[in-house]
């Protein structure tokens, strides 16, 4: 039997062409491979196709985007569902490895662990978990607090024996540094290596300084959040590659560069009772049918029904 489609065609059109498992070993190949790697947070799947359009090495799922996505704050209000659903929408929508926000897990230890399965059926390569108390706080504002070292290893270890592709990375993530000082935020982050950690996030670093005496202090991948309006300095890509960082995120810029345009047009569209001053500003239709394979869809659609029945009228 022929196909009426050519495989380049179809590959990728209803979900990635790569697999899940292939993915996750990219994702470790890019942690290992001494080239910072660099993902921006996607709020939709559209716009992790533009990340991985332009290049970047893989994509990051915010839980606070997606909570502000919701209409919610940042305080524990999304499910395990939910952050799947998304997740595994916007993991299927290009061939890059994507990492998503997992909260605290969920609950106890044991949905920590149900967390990690869910998260693996939706085809994420990976998860980080926190070690705040349930419910948590945006990592960049006070009055957090975190549970003892002893219970967030509790929980990793939980994540790390449900785990069933080893290839599956599963990233701690502390918010002690603001609560109990850099030296705490390190002896937890060796904890949490022990405990089975592939890759260490530390919120809420104060500089590069602070950064690079993470670095010297941690033996095991450490990835950087750089959001804006935080507590951190906005370092760029060849400062954190020079203190030795595996991994950077921007996790809500997406999101706020995406509102801040939004709103600008809308109170234009008040104030002008059109939207014709704001047509330069806009991406193209042509620019979104492209990211859409737009064409690609039509010639798969027209292979699929350029035919005849036989002894039909014509």
């Amino acid at each position: 039997m022929t196909s009426t489609s050519s495989d380049s065609t179809v590959s990728g059109l209803f979900s990635s062409s790569t697999s899940a498992s292939a993915k996750r070993q990219a994702l470790r190949a890019g942690l290992d491979s001494g080239t910072l790697q660099r993902w921006p947070g996607a709020f939709s799947p559209l716009v992790a196709k533009l990340i991985a359009d332009i290049g970047f090495e893989g994509v990051y799922v915010s839980g606070a985007v997606l909570a502000a996505d919701l209409g919610l704050p940042d305080i524990g209000l999304t499910t395990l569902s939910e952050v799947a659903a998304r997740g595994g929408s916007i993991a299927r929508a290009t061939e890059l490895p994507t990492l998503v926000d997992a909260d605290t897990g969920f609950g106890e230890p044991m949905s920590a662990a149900r967390t990690v399965a869910t998260l693996e059926d939706a085809g994420l390569a990976g998860c980080h978990l926190e070690d705040q108390v349930n419910p948590k706080r945006c990592g960049h504002l006070d009055g957090k607090d975190v549970v003892p070292a002893g219970d967030m290893v509790k929980r990793l270890g939980a994540a790390v024996a449900a785990r069933r592709d080893s290839d599956f990375v599963i990233c701690a993530r502390t918010d002690a540094r603001a609560i109990e000082g850099l030296d705490a935020a390190i002896d937890r982050a060796k904890a949490y290596a022990d405990a089975g950690a592939d890759l260490i996030f530390t919120e809420a670093l104060r500089d590069l300084g602070e950064f690079e005496q993470f670095r010297k202090a941690v033996d095991v991948p450490l990835l950087a959040n750089m959001t804006e309006f935080g507590k951190s300095d906005l370092l760029t890509a060849e400062q954190l590659t020079s203190v030795g960082y595996n991994a950077v995120i921007y996790p809500v810029t997406t999101l706020r560069i995406a509102m801040g345009a939004v709103e600008r047009g809308l109170r234009d569209i008040d104030a002008q009772g059109t939207q014709s001053g704001l047509i330069d500003h806009m991406q193209h239709r042509s620019r979104l049918y492209e990211l859409l394979r737009y064409e690609d869809y039509n010639d798969f659609d027209s292979d699929l029904f350029d035919f005849t029945i036989e002894g039909a009228p014509q």
